[in-house]
């Protein structure tokens, strides 16, 4: 179990300089933290040897969820092209050239395509998502997935805050995140045992790091 930043940078380095493309993947409940480690971990190893795909940026559209009736089920399992993010983490394991990837706008709570590039020099992808350890075939790709794992209030109450930052009320937000997301995140507990490594909340900040160059290498 990772306790500390500078041990997640360590493990994330180490996975970098295994030569070839590596893809991580950051997978727990709605509200546990994983896109603020993946852009920390980013800022930490550096320009050029990290790149951050998120899950989110394959959310089918708000249209398209309206049209098939599940615009107040947006997060759960099948509101996402899952076909489309199996086969994004494929690529980016095979192919030799630049992939692009698509990324979730929450200021329009839709997603834009190609909007992340992945150029073939970079050694380590980022991944984070609900569902990597749910979806079996997403799992040949990922070479190791880190499961978060924060206090159950702590969470809540920081998915509370993001709703309401991105427009909703408190009803609403308290509403949507005691509803759905619960359900999800219910779902997600279920498949925890298949991580390689589980973390709670800890300090990322650089301060944290107990030796900065020391993680870097």
């Amino acid at each position: 179990m990772l306790t500390t930043f500078a041990e997640a940078v360590s493990s994330a380095s180490a996975l970098a300089e295994l030569g070839g493309r590596r893809i991580l993947g950051l997978t727990g409940p709605p509200g546990a933290g994983k896109s603020t480690l993946a852009g920390r971990l980013a800022d930490v190893l550096g320009p050029g040897r990290v790149a951050l795909v998120g899950m989110d940026g394959f959310h089918i559209a708000d249209q398209e969820l309206r049209r098939i009736g599940l615009r107040d089920r947006k997060g759960a399992p099948e509101t996402f092209d899952r076909a489309g993010y199996a086969a994004l983490l494929r690529r980016l394991r095979s192919e030799p050239g630049t992939v692009y990837a698509p990324a979730f706008d929450r200021d329009i709570e839709d997603s834009i395509a190609a909007a992340v590039a992945v150029p073939a020099e970079v050694p380590l992808v980022i991944t984070e998502g609900n569902y990597l350890l749910l979806w079996p075939e997403l799992r040949p790709s990922l070479d190791e997935v880190w499961y978060l794992d924060p206090p159950a209030g702590e969470r809540l109450d920081a998915l509370i805050a993001r709703h309401i930052a991105f427009g909703k009320t408190p009803e609403q937000a308290r509403d949507w995140v005691l509803g759905s997301d619960e359900r999800n995140s219910q779902l997600v507990a279920g498949h925890r045992r298949g991580a390689d490594q589980v973390l709670g909340w800890f300090d990322t900040s650089t301060a944290a790091l107990d030796d900065r160059d020391g993680a870097r290498r």
